[in-house]
Formats: C-alpha cells, sequence, structure tokens
C-alpha cells in the first residue's frame, strides 16, 4: 500500500490539529475528506467563524464534513460512501462507536500527554500545573472508554520550570505533526505495534478534566511555586485570575499571566501585596513571594507590572483569598 492508496479521513478542530493535516497534505497522502465543527458566530455582528481546520481544508480543496450530530445517519451515509481506510482524530469531540469502527485499518488518535498519564480534555494544562518537567504525545487507537485505547507511538519533551502553556502547546502541535505521519507511514509498511494501557511498567491513568472557571482562579493560601505553576498552565488563555480588594473601590477582576518566585520570606499575610520600586509581589502561604510580571484588569489591556503599578491606587489593596 503507498501513500496514495491508503484513503484517510481526518477529524480535527483547533490549530493543534492543522499541524498534523498540513503534514499529512504537503507530503502527499491520501486525505478524503476532513470532518470538522459546525461555523459558530462570533462577536457583536455574531459573524459565522469557521474552525482552524475548516480553513486549511478550504484553502488546500479538501472536502469539508461539519455534522451538528455524529450520529446522523445522513453523516454516516457519507462517511460509508467515502470509503476510507483509516480515520485520524486529533483535538475533537468524542466519536459515536458507529464512526470510529467503521474504517478497516481502525481509528487512531493523537493526545497532548504521554498517556495513560493525563487522560481527558486538558492534558497540557494539567501538566503543567503540577509542576511536571516533562509531557509529550500519544497516538492510540480509539476503543470505548475515552483515552484507553492500546498506545501506538509516543514522543517526549521536557517542560521548562518557567515555561508556560503557549510555549508547551505549540512545541507539541509541531512533535504531534511528525508522530501522526510516522504512524500512518507504520501502519502503511506493517511494521506497526501497540501497547496496552494496562501494561506493566506504564504509569498508574491520571484524570485531565476540562479547565473551567474557578480551576483558573488563584488560591493565594497555596504555596509561591504552586501558584506560578497554576498560571503558566493557563496562559496565555484563559488565564488565572484573582480578585483585587482595594481601600476605595469594590473587587475588581485582576488575570495574572506570568510571575516569578521569588525566595524572600515575609511574616505578612497571603494575598497581601508589596510594591518594590517597579516590582509587584504578593504573599503567598508558605509566607514567600511571588512576582507579577505581566497582568490584566478587568477593562483594560494587558500589560507589565511596572505600567500598572504607575496607574493603579493600590494604598492597602490585596489579593482576596478563596474561602
Amino acid at each position: 500500500m503507498t501513500k496514495q492508496d491508503l484513503k484517510i479521513v481526518f477529524f480535527g478542530t483547533p490549530e493543534f490539529a492543522v499541524a498534523s493535516l498540513d503534514r499529512l497534505a504537503t507530503e502527499g497522502f491520501n486525505v478524503a475528506a476532513v470532518v470538522t465543527a459546525t461555523d459558530k458566530p462570533a462577536g457583536r455582528g455574531h459573524r459565522l467563524l469557521q474552525s482552524d481546520v475548516k480553513r486549511y481544508a478550504v484553502e488546500k480543496g479538501i472536502p469539508v464534513l461539519q455534522p451538528s450530530s455524529l450520529k446522523d445517519p445522513a453523516f454516516i451515509a457519507q462517511l460509508e460512501k467515502i470509503g476510507a481506510d483509516l480515520f485520524i482524530v486529533i483535538a475533537f469531540r468524542m466519536l459515536p462507536e458507529a464512526v470510529w469502527t467503521m474504517p478497516p485499518l481502525g481509528t487512531f488518535n493523537l493526545h497532548g500527554s504521554l498517556l495513560p498519564r493525563y487522560r481527558g480534555a486538558a492534558p497540557i494544562n494539567w501538566a503543567i500545573i503540577n509542576g511536571d518537567s516533562e509531557t509529550g504525545v500519544t497516538t492510540f487507537f480509539l476503543k470505548h472508554e475515552i483515552d484507553t485505547g492500546d498506545i501506538i507511538d509516543q514522543a517526549k519533551i521536557a517542560i521548562g520550570p518557567d515555561e508556560n502553556l503557549g510555549s508547551v502547546y505549540d512545541r507539541l502541535m509541531h512533535i504531534g505533526a511528525d508522530l501522526t505521519v510516522g504512524t500512518v507511514n507504520r501502519i502503511i509498511d506493517g511494521t506497526l505495534t501497540t501497547t496496552p494501557q494496562n501494561s506493566t511498567g506504564l504509569e498508574a491513568p491520571t484524570p485531565a478534566p476540562k479547565i473551567f472557571k474557578e480551576t483558573c482562579r488563584i488560591d493565594w493560601g497555596k504555596d509561591a511555586r504552586a501558584i506560578h505553576n497554576l498560571v503558566r498552565g493557563l496562559s496565555p488563555v484563559p488565564g488565572a485570575w484573582t480578585m483585587l480588594a482595594t481601600d476605595d473601590t469594590d473587587n475588581t477582576t485582576v488575570k495574572i499571566f506570568e510571575t516569578y518566585v521569588s525566595n524572600r520570606p515575609t511574616d505578612l499575610q497571603p494575598g497581601q501585596i508589596m510594591i518594590d520600586g517597579t516590582k509587584l509581589l504578593v504573599v503567598c502561604g508558605d509566607r514567600s513571594l511571588l512576582e507579577i510580571k505581566e497582568l490584566q484588569p478587568a477593562g483594560k489591556r494587558r500589560m507589565g507590572a511596572s505600567e500598572y503599578i504607575r496607574g493603579a491606587r493600590l494604598g492597602e489593596a490585596h489579593f482576596a483569598s478563596i474561602k
């Protein structure tokens, strides 16, 4: 079987999936169609916004399917008519069994973690939030339970102690494209092997649940390193946040995007703010200081701490703790 003989249907929505789709298309693989999310209204004018995968597919002339329901009989019939040998899923919603069991060579997924570690919707976020020193990507065949299928291949990267979500995401996106192409080549040449996720020697499964607003709220009662990890695991989006309480205004929401762990001890209370020249420092639960380097008050643009200090009336301000 050759690249041109192997007919692929690609399922994906965001930019993370585009890198792999581009590699497949550029290297001459037969991508017969893509399946992506329906267009969504966005902005004040409710203009319909296309997914990153759709924009790429339209530009390259690849047929696009956008079912509102993956169980729609008309959509199932469309897939059957294409007659694909292989389905590839990257950053897409859960497929019904009638879909992922359809192609004779199976359906594989590219996941942003070293499975079975971080099964779930936000694996890259949680690896950073938990302070891991490495992460990676995994290709695996789909089965009934989400993110539990047999592992095909993995690739690892180190996570720097101050590296944020945006940087790790970009690197995983590109090594994920390498892994995706490598997996397809192994399917073509017949050298593919798999490893069950319950095999001896693999880590115990860990969850990576969806990120919600309350997940992003900073608890100043935690130690400085844990708060620093939360901030970088949510930067640049959705952003960690806290409530600023001042002596002359109501509480204001502030998003924090970049921090630095200072080893300076203090006897002040968690959440209290210290100004040291152009530095904005906050007391954490271990009585150490966390320097805030970049933030965004509600209704204003993102800015550096020195600019914020010049324009803010902080007085006896402090960041409110979670009760």
